[in-house]
């Protein structure tokens, strides 16, 4: 199935471009693909968990945890979770912002598969890395849907992850 079908630009939200994924995750069957690929990218990589960070990325991580048959860790912003809880400022690509974790939602050496619906610039999911890896977890992958290439996430995480992306998108006309 042509999964970049499945997704819209909108241009000038919030001052970006927005690839809005609400169509693929309406269609069963692509959603389905999505989250069956993504998974078994990462199934010999011995998963315990998979963490993501809210919103979009619970829909695709939580589904990803569920086939892969391991648990889910959220990562929230913050307020949003009991103490005790770690917390981490960082800057995304229009505001900056402050994501949660509770401190024992990682045991240290636990390998963890972060997820998310898109890759950007790459703050978001650096910032997820950092928060597992104070907890002395491993993020043994990145995975996501879409890639904005044309914003050189990879150049920002360097070659430290493996990252993995459904669809990647070169330019911000591409559709």
């Amino acid at each position: 199935m042509d999964l970049r079908s499945k997704i819209k630009r909108v241009p000038e939200f919030k001052g970006v471009v927005f690839w809005d994924i609400t169509p693929l995750l309406k269609d069963k069957k692509a959603f389905g693909q999505c989250i069956e690929e993504l998974a078994d990218h990462f199934r010999g990589h011995d998963v315990r968990a998979v963490a993501s960070n809210e919103a979009r990325g619970f829909i695709i991580g939580a589904a990803v945890a569920h086939e892969l048959g391991v648990g889910f860790i959220p990562i929230r912003k913050k307020g949003k979770l009991p103490p005790k809880v770690r917390s981490l400022s960082y800057a995304k690509e229009y505001e900056s912002d402050v994501i949660e974790i509770r401190d024992d939602g990682i045991e240290p050496g636990d390998r963890i598969l972060l997820v998310d619906d898109l890759l950007a610039t790459g703050g978001t999911i650096r910032a997820n890395a950092e928060l597992v890896e104070t907890l002395g977890g491993e993020v043994v992958g990145m995975g996501f849907l879409v890639e904005l290439d044309y914003l050189n996430p990879r150049k920002q995480l360097g070659d430290k992850y493996e990252i993995h992306s459904l669809i990647r998108l070169e330019t911000t006309n591409e559709f």
